[in-house]
C-alpha cells in the first residue's frame, strides 16, 4: 500500500473532515485553537498564530509555506505533503508526523521538539535552534545547515552535507549516511552511531566521538581540532587531522601533510595502519 495512503486508512477514514479550500491564510492571526480531521488544501493556513494544536490533519501540497510566524504548536498524527513549512517559529512539537516533501522545512525556528518524524526533502532544519529529536528518519541533503543547541536520538539520515556549519550538536544511537558531514561546525559530537562518509566530519572545531563505527569512510578529519574520537572497527582513511587524539582498531591510509599540520599535534593510538603517506599527491 502507497505510504500516503497508509496513513490516511490510518488517521482519517471514517471520521469526519473539516476542508479549508482555496483562500489563502485561512487562520491568520488565530488564537488558541484546536484543530482535528482538518484538511489544508490552499497557502499560509497558520501564519502569526499561538497556542494551536493539529491532530489527525493533512497538508496538502498547495497548502505550502502553511506555518510560519507562529508560536506554541502542537501537531500530532498528521500528514504534510506542503513543502516550506514551519519557518520562523517559536515552541514547535511534531509527534507521528509524515513530511514526504520536506523541502526547506523547519528554518529559523526556536524551541523544536521532533518525535517519531519522517521526512523526505532537502535543507531540512535550517538555522535553527534549541531542537530535541528523537525516533526521526530523513531522506534529504543539506540537513541541519546552521543549527544550535541540538540533541538528536535514534535517528536514520541519507544527508548529503549534515549539520554544516552547526553549533553545539549531540548525536546520539544514529545511523547516517552522507558525504561531507560535519563541515565547518563547532561542538559537534558522535555518541554510539554508525557514519557512512566520503571525506566528511572535516574543518570541525572540537569533534567527540564515542564508540562510533566509520563505514567506508575515506579522507576523515581533514583540518579539524581539538578531536577525540574513539571509533570501533578500522577507518578507511583519515588526512591532516589538525590537533587532538584518533583512536581506532585499524588506520588503512593515514596521511599527515608536514606543509600543511603538524602531525605531532595529533596521537594516533592504532595498533594497525596500512599506509602512511606525506602528501595526498602521493595516493
Amino acid at each position: 500500500m502507497d505510504c500516503v495512503l497508509f496513513l490516511y486508512e490510518k488517521f482519517y477514514k471514517n471520521e469526519k473532515c473539516d476542508i479549508f479550500g482555496e483562500g489563502e491564510s485561512p487562520l491568520k492571526e488565530s488564537r488558541d485553537i484546536q484543530l482535528t480531521n482538518s484538511s489544508f488544501q490552499w497557502k499560509y493556513p497558520l501564519w502569526y498564530s499561538k497556542n494551536a494544536t493539529a491532530e489527525k490533519c493533512t497538508w496538502l501540497e498547495m497548502a505550502r509555506s502553511g506555518v510560519w510566524y507562529t508560536e506554541h504548536l502542537q501537531v500530532k498524527d498528521t500528514l504534510i505533503e506542503a513543502p516550506k513549512n514551519f519557518r520562523r517559529c517559536k515552541d514547535i512539537t511534531l509527534e507521528n508526523v509524515f513530511l514526504p516533501n520536506a523541502a526547506e522545512t523547519l528554518w529559523t525556528c526556536d524551541g523544536v521538539n521532533l518525535k517519531q518524524v519522517q521526512a523526505k526533502g532537502d535543507y531540512f532544519g535550517m538555522n535553527s535552534q534549541n531542537i530535541v529529536i528523537d525516533d526521526f528518519q530523513l531522506a534529504g541533503n543539506y540537513a541541519f545547515d546552521g543549527a544550535r543547541n541540538m540533541e538528536v536520538h535514534n535517528a536514520r539520515m541519507l544527508s548529503k552535507d549534515a549539520f554544516w556549519n552547526t553549533e553545539n550538536v549531540t548525536v546520539y544511537d544514529s545511523v547516517i549516511h552522507g558525504e561531507y558531514l560535519g563541515w565547518n561546525a563547532r561542538n559537534l559530537t558522535f555518541i554510539n552511531c554508525t557514519i557512512e562518509s566520503l571525506q566528511g566530519l572535516c574543518y570541525i572545531d572540537h569533534l567527540v566521538m564515542k564508540n562510533c563505527t566509520l563505514l567506508n569512510t575515506t579522507l576523515a578529519f581533514e583540518y579539524s581540532k581539538e578531536i577525540d574520537a574513539q571509533i570501533q572497527g578500522r577507518i578507511a582513511s583519515v588526512m591532516n587531522p589538525s590537533s587532538g587524539r584518533i583512536q581506532a582498531e585499524g588506520i588503512d591510509l593515514l596521511i599527515m601533510d608536514k606543509d600543511k599540520v603538524n602531525p605531532e599535534d595529533t596521537q594516533i593510538i592504532c595498533p594497525s595502519v596500512g599506509r602512511r603517506l606525506e602528501h595526498a599527491e602521493d595516493m
